[in-house]
């Protein structure tokens, strides 16, 4: 009896595709071992009446088994398995597998990456959730207007490949409001458009890092920054942050000679504080002892509540040793996905060379969209109306919070930014809190997960730029409802 006989051949499954379905069991024999280098393959009558199906399904399957090397026809005699399978088959257990054929292990980067979470789409979208954003139906509209007079006007450049640093009206642009707006110093050859800030702090790391240099980072600090900094094997020191921010003498004593500090100045994340004068000629001071290089987040830039917008960072420099990096997704909407990072000019080359081959450009329609918006004046008609309407926003949340809850958060008002922090009185437990709010439907991010060195001081880290000022009273209550479950 031969093997084709005794082989347990199935018919194909109603509806599928039933020539890929032929293929793959015969292919699957010559896998198992069934069928063997240089052995005859039923005819093709036999095996379709084994198989119920039309002859010429199992002809085709043959013709593809034919194409890709794993069988072979001799005219007058049928079809056979090819004699040498060395081209589609491999017969050795992989170099890295052990004896028993252990698949090899993962590579060392991507163990930093096991405490890094995917984004939940649903939890984005709950009450609190940081990052969120408001276009009123004036943005929607202007944005409308910019997008049909981009596509009327395309260049041609538009279909094809173009700078990876960005379109140059673009930079220009962008350049222009960081010298007004943030007292940057700048040029456009200087600018290179990213898909938002997280996108720079990678391409920054990728081109100023080996594995094991000393890399100073917050405590607490941004989560993502983390996990890119561990990714690229940087020898990481947790610098401790206090109400005057970046506690730079701590970070001097643990890694005098690190290559890079990465700093939130403007609106530390998540504690909300603000780096003052003195800490940061401190640090520039350090970095330029050092030789070191400065990352300079500054994610919210646009949205402060009391006082003239802070200086950056890099305009006291000089633009020397600090990478500047921004978004404007923040600004506008998080899928608009476009950021920018100023670089010294030092490094401007290999930044804009490293972001070639990490994404290639920016796409071209979309920052001739975001181009015509910024210069008919929308873009800062914008920011002005939510600067205003956030701070409505801030400060019904900062009612609500303390009307509702006064005897169990102490909440801090931020001057700047999207977010507020509620620390926990009496040291609950903000991971427990955090899930109970998640159960009531809204999202409460602890902040104790954020450390990692400190002591951690426990606390929700709350977003209120998403929505409207009379929704916070209603959040706030099933905040309320969720804390006593903890109860």
């Amino acid at each position: 009896m031969s093997w084709a006989e005794i082989y347990p051949w199935q018919a194909p499954n109603p509806g599928g595709p039933v020539i890929r379905q032929v293929y793959d069991q015969v292919r699957g024999a010559i896998h198992a071992g069934a069928l063997k280098p240089g052995g005859r393959l039923p005819s093709s009558r036999d095996l379709a009446q084994r198989l119920s199906v039309a002859r010429a399904s199992v002809v085709a399957a043959y013709d593809m088994l034919l194409a890709e090397g794993y069988a072979e026809g001799r005219p007058g005699s049928g079809t056979y398995v090819c004699g040498d399978l060395s081209g589609v088959l491999d017969l050795k257990p992989p170099p890295n597998a052990d004896a028993r054929g252990a698949p090899p292990q993962p590579p060392a980067g991507l163990s930093a990456l096991e405490g890094l979470a995917l984004p939940s789409i649903e939890a984005g979208m709950r009450m609190f959730s940081n990052g969120r954003t408001l276009m009123d139906a004036r943005a929607l509209d202007a944005w409308a207007a910019s997008t049909r007079r981009a596509l009327k006007t395309l260049d041609p450049v538009h279909f094809g490949y173009s700078d990876p640093r960005g379109e140059p009206a673009l930079r220009a642009a962008v350049a222009d409001y960081l010298r007004a707006a943030r007292g940057v110093v700048c040029e456009p050859d200087q600018v290179i458009i990213t898909s938002g800030a997280q996108h720079a702090v990678d391409v920054a790391v990728r081109v100023l890092l080996q594995p094991g240099d000393p890399v100073w980072m917050e405590d607490p600090g941004y989560l993502p920054t983390w996990h890119a900094l561990a990714a690229a094997g940087a020898e990481l020191h947790a610098v401790p942050v206090d109400r005057a921010g970046l506690d730079v003498a701590a970070g001097v004593a643990a890694a005098p000679r690190a290559r890079l500090a990465f700093v939130t100045p403007s609106h530390q994340y998540p504690l909300g504080v603000t780096l003052s004068m003195g800490r940061r000629l401190e640090l520039l001071a350090w970095a330029r002892e050092a030789g070191a290089w400065i990352v300079e987040d500054d994610y919210s830039s646009e949205f402060r509540y009391s006082g003239p917008p802070l200086a950056a960072l890099q305009g006291l420099d000089g633009g020397e040793r600090v990478i500047y990096v921004g978004t404007l997704n923040k600004a506008l909407f998080p899928g608009l996905r476009l950021g920018y990072m100023v670089a010294p000019r030092p490094l401007a080359d290999a930044l804009a060379k490293a972001r070639q081959l990490i994404d290639r450009q920016p796409p071209t329609v979309t920052q001739a969209v975001l181009l015509d918006f910024i210069e008919s004046g929308q873009f800062a008609a914008h920011i002005r109306r939510r600067r205003l309407a956030y701070r409505a926003q801030r400060d019904a949340l900062v009612e609500a919070l303390r009307a509702r809850l006064g005897e169990r958060l102490e909440v801090e008002v931020p001057d700047q930014g999207m977010h507020l922090t509620a620390f926990l009185k009496d040291g609950e437990d903000d991971v427990a809190a955090q899930a109970a709010a998640a159960a009531r439907g809204i999202t409460a991010r602890a902040i104790s997960p954020l450390y990692r060195t400190a002591k951690p001081r426990p606390g929700l880290l709350l977003g209120f730029t998403g929505y409207p000022a009379r929704s916070m009273a209603g959040g706030v209550a099933k905040l309320a409802d969720a804390l006593a479950d903890l109860d």
